[in-house]
C-alpha cells in the first residue's frame, strides 16, 4: 500500500506542487489543509469584499446644503483651465438640480412644483465640455455615462436605442437601479441630429430628438439585461428617469450666425445702419444664444422645453491650451514624464516645444483634444528607440523637435573611469 499523498482540501494539489501547505495543529500532516495558491485568493477575496464595502460606506448621497455651488466650481477648477463663466453656470444647475433631488418627497403637499433642469452645453470641439461633465459626476460619486448622439436611431431602425443609453448608465452604476435613478447621462453630438431645412437633413433627426422626449422629461425606460430581445423568458429592467440628470453638448457650428439675424437690425435708406448691434466676435454671439437660436438651427421645440439650461463654453486660447498640457493632476505631460520614468528616463520638455504643440493645435482647430495625438506624433520615434538603448538618462524635446528639424537630445549616463 502506498504513502497517502496530501492535498490541498480546496484545490486538491499535492504538496509537490505547491510551495507551502498550511495544516490545522491538530490535524498535522492529514486531515484539513490549504495551500499558498488558495491562501492568496481567499485573501483576495476578502480584500475585494472590504473594498467593496468601504465603498457602499462611503457611497452617501451628497447634501446639498454641503455641496455648494463654490465649492463645485473650486472641484472643477482643480481640473479643468479655463472656462469660468461655464462653470459657474454649471455649478449652479448641478446644486439646483440635486437640491430638487433630496426635497422632493415635498412636492406631494407643496404648490410649488421643482422641475428638473436638463442642461445643453455648446462649445467648439476640444473645448471641455464632456470633461465637465465627468468631473461632476467623480465630485458627487454617481453613475455616469457618455453617448453619441450620431449613433441613436429611432425604434425598429439598426443602430442604438435610446434605451441603451440608460442601460449603460445601469451598467456603470453596478446595476444598482437606485443608484441608476441619480446618474448622469452625458450625450455628445446632440446638434448632429438636428434637422435643418437648408441643409437637407434626413428626417431621422426628428425622429431620434422624438425618441428622446420622454426619456430626458420623466418617465421609464424599460430595457433588457442583455443584448437579446426575443426572449420572453427573461427579466426586463425597469428604470424611473425623473432624477436623472441630461447634459446635452455639441459644437452647433455657425449658430452665431442665427444669433446675429436676432439681435440685429436691418433697414433701408441712405441712413440705415443694416448692421447695427452686430458684431464679428463668435466668442460673444455664442454668449447671447437663447432657446429659439437652437430651435432655428434645427432642435424641436418639443425637445428644447426640456432642456431649460444653456451653458455656452469658449474657445481655449494658447495660454489656456498651453497649461491644460501641464498644470492639471492628470496632464498630458505629466502621463508621459511617468511612462519614460518607469524606464527610469526623465523627459524633459521645453517651454519652447510647448508652445509649438499648442500653436500645432490651434492651427488644426482640435482644441485641448488634440495636443493628445501632436504630443504623441512628436513622441512616437523616440518611445520607439528609447527602450532599447542603454544608459539613457534624459531625453529632450525642444521647438525643433516638435517642427521636425532634428531629433530628441539624449542624455547618457557617464560611466565611471
Amino acid at each position: 500500500m502506498g504513502v497517502k499523498k496530501i492535498r490541498c482540501s480546496f484545490c486538491g494539489k499535492e504538496e509537490k506542487d505547491v510551495r507551502k501547505l498550511v495544516f490545522r495543529k491538530d490535524t498535522p500532516n492529514e486531515g484539513v489543509c490549504i495551500c499558498d495558491e488558495c491562501t492568496m485568493k481567499c485573501m483576495g477575496m476578502l480584500m475585494q469584499e472590504e473594498s467593496a464595502k468601504a465603498a457602499a460606506e462611503k457611497e452617501t448621497t451628497v447634501s446639498a446644503a454641503d455641496m455648494r455651488p463654490s465649492r463645485i466650481k473650486k472641484f472643477l477648477d482643480e481640473h479643468i483651465i479655463g472656462q469660468d463663466r461655464a462653470k459657474v453656470a454649471m455649478s449652479v444647475a448641478i446644486y439646483n438640480h440635486y437640491k430638487r433631488i433630496e426635497n422632493i418627497h415635498l412636492d406631494a403637499s407643496d404648490d410649488v412644483q421643482l422641475t428638473k433642469g436638463n442642461i445643453l452645453m455648446m462649445g467648439p470641439t476640444g473645448c471641455g465640455k464632456t470633461l465637465i461633465a465627468q468631473s461632476i459626476a467623480k465630485l458627487l460619486n454617481v453613475p455616469f455615462t457618455v453617448a453619441d448622439a450620431t449613433t441613436l436611431t429611432e425604434a425598429g431602425y439598426v443602430g442604438e436605442d435610446v434605451e441603451n443609453i440608460i442601460k449603460n448608465l445601469w451598467i456603470a452604476s453596478g446595476k444598482n437601479i437606485e443608484r441608476t435613478s441619480k446618474g448622469i447621462v452625458c450625450i455628445d453630438e446632440i446638434d448632429k441630429i438636428a434637422t435643418r431645412g437648408d441643409k437637407g437633413r434626413d428626417v431621422g433627426g426628428e425622429g431620434v430628438q422624438q425618441a428622446l422626449l420622454k426619456m430626458i422629461e420623466s418617465g421609464s425606460v424599460t430595457f433588457t439585461p442583455d443584448s437579446a430581445k426575443n426572449r420572453p423568458q427573461q427579466d426586463l429592467i425597469q428604470v424611473d428617469t425623473t432624477n436623472i440628470l441630461f447634459i446635452f453638448s455639441g459644437a452647433f457650428n455657425n449658430i452665431g450666425s442665427i444669433v446675429q439675424n436676432r439681435i440685429g437690425v436691418s433697414g433701408l435708406g441712405f441712413h440705415s445702419d443694416p448692421v447695427a448691434k452686430k458684431t464679428d466676435n463668435d466668442v460673444e454671439l455664442r454668449r447671447q444664444v437663447e432657446t429659439i437660436d437652437v430651435i432655428k438651427f434645427g432642435l424641436i421645440p418639443e425637445f428644447m422645453g426640456r432642456i431649460p439650461v444653456i451653458v455656452t463654453l469658449d474657445e481655449l486660447d494658447e495660454d489656456a491650451l498651453l497649461d491644460i498640457m501641464w498644470k492639471p493632476k492628470n496632464s498630458i505631460l505629466r502621463q508621459y514624464e511617468r511612462l519614460f520614468d518607469i524606464d527610469h528616463v526623465k523627459l524633459t520638455v521645453t517651454e519652447d516645444a510647448r508652445r509649438a504643440i499648442v500653436k500645432e493645435a490651434i492651427r488644426r482647430k482640435s482644441g485641448a483634444r488634440g495636443l493628445r495625438s501632436i504630443f504623441e506624433e512628436v513622441m512616437l520615434d523616440v518611445m520607439y528607440e528609447v527602450p532599447s538603448m542603454e544608459n539613457v538618462q534624459e531625453v529632450t524635446i525642444d521647438e525643433g523637435v516638435v517642427l521636425k528639424q532634428h531629433d530628441p537630445a539624449l542624455t547618457f549616463y557617464k560611466h565611471a573611469s
